[in-house]
């Protein structure tokens, strides 16, 4: 099997680049990622040199580039993480979300049609649906009500991946997620954040009153369903992935104060987030039944490792910060 992983030098995509090579020795990747703020080929240091592994430094949303790279790869498969994934910075920024996202998923979609790629599995989140009333989940039916211009890249980037389905029969599948979290993620998201501000006794900015409600998926999890879908996954169908636990913001930032030892006084509330979702809940019953998928770690196992992972590794977490992770790209790719 060859695939073409693009932002595989993101959290997600990384951690599925890791989980290929563990699970799937004989897989050839190819690694296509801009590297951008939260690209990090750190995250990768253990495949680095694996002679089934390369990278490609290059943007989705080149579309000469892109389909001059399918030609030359032939990948069997496109998995299609790339994206500009915070919704903080859409909503400062909203052009490189749209050019990414939505250009980007245009430019793959395309010239994977032109180069004959058998099969294109679009990731995407579960923040398309937008807030959801309690006691309601979203299944994969539920309607498109987003928030922000990071979701409605998303959802609109769906959308196009699916109409491919339809217009061209390419066999094409959809993924949307819950968060996730886990170790090596850049430290702008909610869990890492707070994570690395306890361990550094800085203060926890908490939006709002912290009652946001979101459902929390460690990545191999999320990792492990795509596969699945991979696998199993019929063409043109959506699959919701979950992890089956639903928090509120406030009570995930106080156990995370409760593992590191830290005093709930560090919290600080602060001013909502503009069109901030109150609820995220997912229905996820149509993956397990289409391919026996269900999350396997515990939330409390997997924040426990998470939390050991930033405590035990200040030197990656200082690296991301200050970006001279960037110095791996260059003593090691540059030129090739």
């Amino acid at each position: 099997m060859k695939l073409l992983v693009t932002g595989g030098a993101g959290f997600i995509g990384s951690a599925f680049v890791r989980l290929v090579h563990k699970l799937h020795p004989d897989w050839k990747v190819t690694n296509l990622d801009l590297l951008t703020y939260a690209g990090n080929l750190d995250n990768l240091s253990s495949v680095a040199q694996n002679p089934n592994y390369s990278f490609v430094r290059g943007d989705i949303a080149d579309m000469p580039f892109v389909e001059k790279l399918m030609s030359e790869s032939k990948p069997d498969v496109v998995v299609h993480f790339a994206a500009e994934s915070h919704v903080d910075r859409s909503i400062l920024s909203p052009e490189p979300v749209i050019r990414t996202n939505f250009n980007g998923t245009f430019s793959l979609l395309e010239s994977a049609r032109r180069t004959g790629i058998a099969k294109f599995v679009h990731v995407s989140t579960d923040e398309v649906y937008g807030s959801i009333e309690e006691p309601y989940e979203a299944d994969e039916n539920y309607p498109l009500r987003t928030s922000s211009p990071y979701s409605s890249s998303k959802a609109g980037s769906d959308l196009l991946a699916l109409s491919y389905y339809t217009t061209y029969k390419m066999d094409v599948s959809v993924t949307r997620a819950s968060n996730n979290y886990g170790p090596f993620q850049f430290p702008e998201k909610l869990i890492p954040l707070m994570i690395s501000n306890a361990l550094e006794d800085k203060p926890l900015p908490i939006y709002g009153d912290g009652m946001q409600i979101r459902d929390w998926l460690y990545v191999d999890d999320h990792c492990r369903a795509i596969l699945a879908v991979l696998d199993k996954g019929q063409a043109g169908e959506i699959y919701n992935v979950g992890g089956s636990l639903a928090l509120p913001n406030i009570e995930v930032v106080k156990r995370i104060l409760k593992i590191t030892g830290k005093s709930e006084s560090l919290m600080k509330y602060v001013t909502d987030r503009p069109g901030h979702d109150r609820r995220y809940a997912l229905n996820c019953d149509k993956l397990t039944a289409m391919t026996g998928w269900k999350p396997l770690l515990p939330f409390e196992q997997g924040l426990e490792e998470t939390v050991n992972f930033y405590a035990t590794n200040p030197d990656w977490l200082a690296r991301v910060r200050s970006g001279e992770y960037r110095k791996y790209y260059e003593l090691n790719y540059a030129g090739r």
